[in-house]
């Protein structure tokens, strides 16, 4: 089961990490530019779901990795498949950007 983290409870879960964590964005390009986060206490790290299987090298399992996307449907999905792929340290942003602009930052735009 992939732990679900609110926008609003990431801190708390990423300073419960061992090690530095990454924010895995996997939504699309159009919507990484229409509304982004600003790395805070972690490494920010896009990728869209279409391209994650070719782009798995840019991913350390050992690291701690909380996935987002617009809603939280996507990246659940891509936190299962990567917890098939031997990452242990993993959490679901629920709600996504839209979540994170409501809890964490306002000059996050909705779309």
């Amino acid at each position: 089961m992939i732990p679900q983290v609110r926008p609003a409870e990431l801190d708390a879960w990423l300073q419960a990490q061992p090690a530095s964590a990454v924010v895995l964005d996997v939504r699309e390009a159009w919507e990484v530019q229409t509304a982004s986060v600003q790395p805070q206490d972690f490494e920010l790290v896009t990728i869209p779901m279409s391209q994650l299987q070719g782009s798995m090298a840019q991913l350390d399992p050992e690291r701690p990795t909380a996935v987002l996307c617009h809603h939280g449907a996507r990246s659940q999905r891509v936190a299962m498949f990567l917890a098939q792929q031997g990452f242990t340290q993993l959490a679901n942003i629920a709600g996504g950007i839209d979540a994170w602009s409501q809890e964490r930052d306002p000059a996050v735009p909705r779309y």
